[in-house]
């Protein structure tokens, strides 16, 4: 056995459980290929959520939960459906916890869509356009500009899909991770499916639906 896996404390693991949700082996197995460094241990555990998330993406997810979340003394609430595989996972304290920390940043942070592909052809249309004039107005070369136009896209993503959003608990994580995380530890693959989100004295609301996408039971 390997000196950096004896080294490796019970308080080390301890606080990187509690950072991350992984479980207890995968938090020591992670802290010893890390030789220890907790930051480097959490991005390997992400490492490993996303790549877990990713399997199980296409999976059928026929269970889960809504949840409801009111902020700001009654003035914001949000509904919001997250779904999972097994009605047994969807009764976890983990999954419950998890579709309450999304709730509590749709109120927070306003996300108009749930994920990229959502976005609307004309809205795309509409914000390529506006960055497009910007970066001709720059003055700059073509291929600079069209570089760019596609940094201010991602940008404009992060601001309205829900999934490219940091977390507002945890600025390093977007939600998309966050989800990751839970699918590794829980072994099921999880999707936000819609939400919709109102605020007293807005004229309209909020409410993104996720675009089906073909998912096959295993």
């Amino acid at each position: 056995m390997g000196t950096t896996t004896v080294n490796i404390s019970a308080a080390q693991v301890k606080e990187l459980r509690e950072k991350t949700g992984a479980p207890m082996m995968d938090c020591k197995q992670a802290l010893s290929e890390a030789k220890g460094d907790l930051e480097q241990a959490i991005v390997l555990l992400r490492k490993k959520g996303v790549s877990v998330a990713a399997k199980k993406a296409t999976r059928v997810t026929s269970e889960g939960a809504v949840a409801s979340y009111l902020h700001a003394g009654g003035k914001i609430g949000v509904l919001l459906e997250i779904n999972c595989e097994s009605d047994f996972v969807a009764r976890t304290e983990d999954f419950k916890e998890l579709i309450h920390d999304i709730a509590m940043h749709i109120a927070a942070s306003d996300p108009k869509y749930v994920r990229k592909e959502d976005v609307t052809e004309a809205d795309f249309a509409r914000e390529k356009e506006i960055y497009l004039e910007q970066a001709m107005k720059s003055g700059k070369p073509a291929n600079i500009a069209e570089k760019m136009v596609a940094g201010k896209m991602e940008k404009f993503y992060e601001e309205v899909c829900l999934l490219e959003q940091p977390f507002i608990k945890d600025q390093t994580v977007s939600i998309a991770q966050l989800i990751a995380t839970k699918i590794g530890k829980l072994g099921e693959n999880i999707a936000v499916r819609r939400f919709a989100r109102f605020k007293v004295g807005d004229a309209g609301e909020t409410i993104a639906i996720t675009k089906p996408t073909e998912q096959k039971a295993e």
